[in-house]
């Protein structure tokens, strides 16, 4: 399904990032990763000493983090960031600026770095993490909403503007997923507390992050090479 393909990770150590990387490698994908806590070298050794699968790149900036990955077919931006509850009129603006910067500014800055590559060999694909928070908002995250809207919107104008490069740009829009930055095990270990985030979604359970590492292995995949400017929610049918 993947087998030759390399594949860039951001910050693989948040969201998805560590489930998606061990599924697209089982996939037969070559898998690169990056993180902002590989700047330190103890963390980025530790963190391929007990992953050999995968490449651990320890740039900072997004032009070398390219250059040391060599060749990308696909690049997936999994972005993080604290979704802050803040009602507007409190919100600390900074917190917004923060978040502009990690969930949008970030992946933007990431995919023009590698499309070049892309464009020279007309081929490629690029995936955004986002939520499926932006289809109908949540009241007092207007700023992680903001920033996921806007990540978003880049995806399906950069869909249309790469599209006669034979890139495919397309983004993917979890919530109530099971991952370490948004629904870590200690809450989930709370009855009380999963029992309240369950029952707002009709499927009744929240997702695995298995499920969206599938969803983007098919995006990452050949099979996709017809489907471009999606914005797919995956939240068990909470999103309509």
């Amino acid at each position: 399904m993947l087998s030759g393909k390399n594949i860039l990770i951001t910050n693989v150590t948040h969201f998805v990032g560590l489930v998606t990387s061990a599924y697209l490698k089982e996939k037969g994908a070559n898998v690169a990763v990056c993180d902002p806590s590989f700047a330190d070298a103890d963390t980025l050794a530790g963190f391929q000493e007990a992953n050999p699968d995968y490449t651990a790149l320890g740039e900072s900036a997004a032009v070398d983090i390219v250059a040391a990955a060599g060749r990308i077919d696909v690049l997936v931006n999994n972005d993080a960031f604290p979704a802050i509850r803040a009602p507007v009129d409190e919100a600390d603006p900074q917190d917004m600026r923060d978040g502009l910067e990690a969930m949008v500014v970030a992946p933007f800055v990431m995919s023009g770095a590698v499309l070049p590559q892309m464009k020279e060999r007309n081929k490629g694909k690029i995936i955004f993490m986002t939520s499926a928070s932006v289809f109908h908002g949540l009241a007092n995250y207007s700023m992680y909403v903001a920033a996921r809207a806007a990540a978003n919107g880049i995806a399906l104008s950069l869909a249309q503007e790469v599209a006669r490069n034979n890139i495919q740009v397309n983004a993917i829009a979890p919530n109530y997923v099971e991952n370490p930055d948004y629904f870590p095990p200690e809450l989930l270990a709370d009855e009380k507390a999963y029992a309240k985030i369950v029952k707002n979604i009709p499927l009744g359970r929240l997702g695995k992050p298995e499920e969206i590492a599938a969803l983007i292995a098919f995006y990452a995949g050949n099979e996709s090479d017809f489907l471009t400017g999606h914005i797919v929610p995956a939240a068990g049918g909470w999103e309509m």
